[in-house]
């Protein structure tokens, strides 16, 4: 039985870092073992046969304020600088997302545009992001009827087709991660570090695991492999209720069925990515060759249909994050805070709805709490 020092289930974010840091900075062994056939998670990517880098689990922008991470990842990655810019589709018109003062003047007359701008910042000031919930709940009737508007032809349809819940039954750090924005900035990001890996998220991916103390098994599933290795930590990035047999019961995950399509024209739509908050079945399109400038007769893109996730069918992508299922995954976590040398980490085994920004926070929080430890 061969022997390591830490044991790293999934290879995706959480699951890399943490190896880069235990090889790198402890010197110590460290298996990372993934059921999938690649490294990286979702955020893996590939270089199609037309020259475009696809983002297999839809598109990926990283941005941090941090510049410990951005530092961090920058070791392994040489950076192509992207500002994200968004398109909804409302009433017909592809208006800036998340919905701001630009959006306000492209659906509603000047004269009324203005009226709405100048209540808007006279109730919240300039430069604000302000939660759609919190604007439903102003007493004015003007910002009243916007706030409904925006609600409704922003929100309420893509939050429906995102979760099959309306906004009201979610927790607020879902609703409220896009928020409207009393600004002229039109980009979906605000943060001072925002970029692709010009090499993409695969290649960096290889460059943190290349490490001699790290060894990489993929199609390897955790339940298999205790019978062949022994460790002395244990790193779960995986769903926390499976470690547990699901003992409490399941928690539930929205999944994405995604439909990857090439079309034989340079160009098809105005931005990286267009919202349908109101038509089609699918909440986006993604189109690729905008994220590293690629130049192709063709374009490759990406449609998104949310579904629930179903074991053997899909992934779990994204925790469906209310009261109920906090209640279900607090017992979870509670037995998981007796088990020693035992860390549950990521979206899956924090059961948080995290990005890549906070999923790099996560594991390097972890780190150091080890480090603190020996």
């Amino acid at each position: 039985m061969k022997k390591y020092k830490n044991l790293v289930v999934g290879c995706g974010l959480s699951g890399a870092v943490m190896a880069n840091k235990l090889a790198n900075e402890l010197g110590e062994t460290v298996l990372v073992i993934d059921r999938k056939k690649h490294i990286a998670g979702t955020c893996y990517d590939y270089k199609n046969e037309y020259g475009i880098t696809v983002h297999q689990y839809g598109p990926h922008i990283f941005r941090t304020n941090s510049k410990e991470i951005w530092d961090f990842l920058s070791q392994y990655t040489q950076w192509y600088p992207f500002m994200h810019k968004v398109l909804g589709l409302i009433d017909g018109i592809e208006v800036p997302i998340p919905f701001n003062l630009n959006s306000l003047y492209k659906v509603f007359p000047p004269q009324m545009a203005a009226g709405l701008e100048a209540k808007l910042i006279a109730a919240f000031g300039f430069n604000k992001k302000i939660p759609i919930l919190q604007l439903r709940g102003t007493q004015d009737k003007d910002l009243h009827f916007l706030a409904e508007y925006i609600y409704t032809k922003v929100f309420l349809g893509y939050t429906l087709k995102q979760w099959d819940y309306t906004p009201e039954q979610l927790d607020p750090s879902v609703t409220g991660s896009v928020p409207v924005y009393i600004s002229r900035d039109d980009r979906y990001f605000q943060e001072k570090y925002q970029a692709i890996p010009r090499q993409g998220y695969t290649k960096m991916f290889e460059n943190m695991l290349h490490h001699p103390n790290i060894e990489v098994r993929l199609e390897t599933d955790f339940a298999d492999i205790q019978k062949e290795v022994s460790y002395e930590r244990l790193i779960y990035t995986g769903a926390i209720e499976e470690f547990f047999n699901y003992k409490y019961g399941k928690l539930p995950y929205r999944s994405l069925d995604i439909k990857i399509e090439t079309f034989d024209t340079e160009k098809f739509q105005n931005a990286p990515v267009v919202n349908y908050p109101e038509n089609y079945d699918f909440t986006r399109i993604a189109e690729y060759k905008y994220f590293l400038n690629e130049k192709s007769p063709k374009t490759t893109l990406s449609f998104e249909y949310p579904e629930n996730f179903e074991e053997g069918k899909n992934d779990r992508i994204y925790p469906i994050l209310n009261e109920a299922n906090q209640a279900v995954y607090d017992r979870y976590a509670a037995d998981a805070k007796t088990m020693p040398n035992t860390y549950f980490i990521g979206r899956l085994g924090a059961y948080r709805y995290y990005d890549m920004n906070r999923t790099i926070a996560n594991a390097l929080e972890t780190f150091k709490l080890i480090k603190n430890k020996r």
